[in-house]
């Protein structure tokens, strides 16, 4: 029994040291100040980058199939706050874009590289120069995992409308699971990269991969959520005078924000995970010293 007992003591040491290591590098820094001006970098990229995600698969694939894919997402959306018709202008536009749209979408499109990376150092003592140029450069291959990205989640978009209109209890559980395992399949390997390249951080593998998956999953989870936040029956624009349209980019903003929380956070945790592991674990130091 000794052997359980050192395992299930070395897990709660390590939760405690990784729940402290998070605290000690959020210590001094505002989270929400540069969660929020993360959000503003993603404001400027977030239409470009999902325009040239759409050219890239449309160009690979055929913009007929992207199209019709592009439909049965939009039927996933509620209709009361407008979402359907600005994802089908947004799918149009995409599959629509030519070369140079597609050149002239880049430089938006990076800052979001440059954001993350001025982000992320926030909560270290590294110091470089350049640091707009690395961020937007290392960001920039990611371009090629777009369409490896966004034509799975078309496909599952395809079956969870499907699921939509089978209706019943289990077509709604698959529907959820499906949404949620998809886009956590899809957001791993993006984030992987973010947390060890464009973050500028030699992470372990291990640590890497349960932080990247962790996060993937409550960003997936967060997203779920903005979708259940569409169908509520809210007036958007009442604080705002009644304009629907400030209302509307005002709550998408707040989305993003808590995005970009769960996003900081997820990488803090996985710094610290990779600080746990490195260290050497108590019942193999005794081994040894034996």
């Amino acid at each position: 029994m000794e052997p359980v007992s050192g395992r299930r003591q070395w897990r709660r040491v390590g939760l405690r040291a990784l729940l402290a290591g998070v605290r000690a590098r959020l210590r001094g820094r505002d989270l929400a100040l540069i969660a929020a001006g993360l959000t503003f970098y993603a404001g400027i990229a977030v239409v470009p980058l999902l325009l040239v995600a759409l050219s890239l698969t449309s160009a690979l694939t055929s913009p007929d199939g992207v199209r019709a894919l592009g439909e049965r997402l939009v039927a996933l959306f509620p209709g009361n706050l407008g979402a359907p018709a600005a994802v089908r202008e947004l799918v149009a536009a995409g599959v629509a874009l030519d070369r140079w749209g597609v050149l002239l979408a880049l430089l938006p499109m990076s800052l979001y590289g440059e954001g993350v990376r001025r982000a992320l150092l926030r909560f270290s003592r590294r110091e470089e120069a350049f640091t707009a140029w690395r961020g937007r450069l290392t960001a920039l291959p990611l371009l090629l995992l777009t369409p490896v990205t966004l034509y799975p989640l078309l496909l599952a978009a395809d079956v969870m409308a499907g699921l939509a209109e089978q209706g019943g209890t289990a077509a709604t559980i698959g529907r959820i699971a499906l949404g949620f395992y998809s886009v956590l399949a899809g957001l791993t390997i993006p984030l992987a990269w973010v947390f060890r390249v464009v973050g500028a951080q030699r992470i372990g593998w291990p640590a890497l991969l349960v932080g990247s998956l962790f996060t993937a999953a409550c960003l997936s989870g967060f997203l779920q959520g903005f979708v259940l936040f569409l169908a509520l029956p809210l007036d958007l624009g009442a604080p705002f005078g009644g304009v629907d349209v400030v209302g509307g980019i005002v709550a998408i903003g707040l989305w993003l924000f808590a995005l970009h929380v769960v996003l900081i956070c997820g990488w803090l945790a996985t710094q610290a995970l990779d600080a746990v592991l490195a260290q050497p674990r108590p019942d193999v130091l005794s081994r040894a010293a034996g």
